[in-house]
């Protein structure tokens, strides 16, 4: 079903640019009917990114929850927090630096000579401050972060209840058990809701190739260009430090999550490929006691396609408007990027909130906001995609860190399913003896 699904995802894509140029030059631009079908199709990537948000929070939940219970060691806990929290930061620090050093190498802004409409959309800089991002951190209500989708409140109380059902021991096992039993209904909710991938990829690509074209393309062509040789780089650097830890196996690792990262790259959204990237992390052989605590974690705070896209995204928009920012103050901007970004999992419409934030800070024209609105979606897919890699990377490397990497299953084998209680691994469906675990 696996390599089916992926084929299904592909042909996806093709039907859709096709299907999206046919409808862009057979109805003239504005046409009420052309918005009305791209509308229409719209509504399936609409539908399935909601399907997908449905699963998410009680997945986060129940996957941190037995993940610490079963851990049983506050130890481990901060040890393996620690050593992620060092990667996370290590990588966002990278990728800021090397977005802003490729846009002053490619300098893909200058001599754009482009006009700003000055339409930004509701993009609330205001409330992007220091103390607005720590009380967001901490849910007044669980029910409430579970609503509004918020991992990283979700995480936070998740924290909290994996811990005291540790402390509390056997009277907590039947939530655990509980928990156990919810994470392998979401997963098995997963299959049921990918089925509907190939559709959304259809109606994501075919509805915004009708309302702006192939040409939108090649009219932001260096810009775009730039950034995916930009992307293409932090991958090679992202996967390098991986085989520092992983040796050979950082190519299997790529074959594992190619699914996911296809549907993170075609509906643009890095949430939409987490449960897969669950079920194919435990497939690679990542207990869920580690993936369960890591994944959401870094999909808070290890952002890196959306990192290096807030530093590339400034500069450029500096130089379409022949700013020339010197070196120091690239420096200040990285520091503070490095500070702001952190915050961009519970914003919407994160990433262009942070550039704004920062070009309003330097002095730039918040403006320039739109030179990029027309090709975000493009962008958005290929900085979705990166985010998949950096947190499939760092889940690995935290995982071999702890000396508790497993040999891998058939990457296209059925889903995992997960027996009444905890298994020996800790990993869904297994019962191997800890004494596999790879050196």
């Amino acid at each position: 079903m696996a390599r089916r699904l992926t084929l299904y995802i592909l042909i996806g894509m093709l039907l859709g640019i096709v299907v999206g140029y046919a409808l862009n030059t057979a109805y003239p631009k504005g046409d009420e009917t052309l918005a009305y079908t791209a509308d229409t199709l719209k509504l399936l990537p609409d539908v399935f990114l909601r399907l997908i948000k449905m699963i998410v929070a009680p997945l986060v939940l129940a996957t941190i929850v037995t993940g610490i219970a079963s851990m049983g060691d506050s130890a481990a806990l901060g040890r393996i927090g620690g050593r992620s929290l060092a990667w996370f930061i290590t990588f966002s620090f990278v990728s800021i630096s090397l977005g802003l050093l490729l846009v002053n190498l490619l300098r893909p802004g200058v001599g754009l000579e482009l006009t700003p409409t000055g339409e930004l959309g509701e993009l609330a800089t205001g409330d992007f401050t220091f103390r607005h991002f720590v009380l967001s951190v901490f849910p007044a209500s669980p029910i409430e972060a579970m609503a509004k989708n918020d991992i990283l409140q979700v995480l936070v109380f998740s924290l909290f209840a994996g811990i005291a059902l540790s402390a509390v021991g056997e009277k907590g096992a039947p939530l655990v058990r509980g928990a156990e039993a919810l994470a392998q209904v979401m997963l098995t909710v997963t299959g049921y809701v990918m089925r509907f991938a190939p559709f959304a990829v259809f109606g994501a690509i075919s509805s915004v190739i009708a309302v702006r074209g192939l040409g939108i393309i090649v009219t932001y062509g260096k810009l775009v260009g730039s950034f995916y040789l930009a992307m293409l780089i932090l991958w090679v650097v992202l996967l390098s430090a991986g085989a520092i830890f992983l040796r050979g196996r950082i190519f299997t690792l790529i074959r594992y999550i190619r699914e996911p990262l296809l549907l993170a790259y075609s509906t643009a959204s890095s949430e939409a490929a987490l449960p897969k990237l669950f079920e194919q992390l435990d497939r690679f052989g990542i207990p869920r006691r580690i993936s369960g605590f890591v994944l959401p974690l870094g999909y808070s705070f290890n952002l890196d396609g959306s990192m290096i896209y807030t530093s590339f995204a400034a500069i450029f928009i500096a130089q379409a408007y022949g700013i020339e920012l010197p070196v120091t103050s690239q420096i200040v901007m990285l520091l503070t990027l490095m500070v702001t970004s952190k915050g961009i999992a519970g914003v919407p419409r994160a990433s262009l909130v942070v550039i704004a934030a920062t070009l309003n800070q330097f002095g730039l024209p918040v403006e320039g906001i739109a030179l990029v609105l027309g090709v975000d979606h493009f962008l958005d897919m290929g900085r979705s995609a990166t985010n998949v890699v950096g947190n499939a990377v760092a889940t690995s490397v935290v995982t071999k860190w702890e000396g508790m990497l497993q040999p891998p299953l058939d990457p296209d084998a059925e889903p995992l399913h997960a027996p009444s209680h905890t298994a020996a691994d800790g990993r869904a469906g297994l019962n191997l003896d800890p004494a596999n675990y790879e050196d």
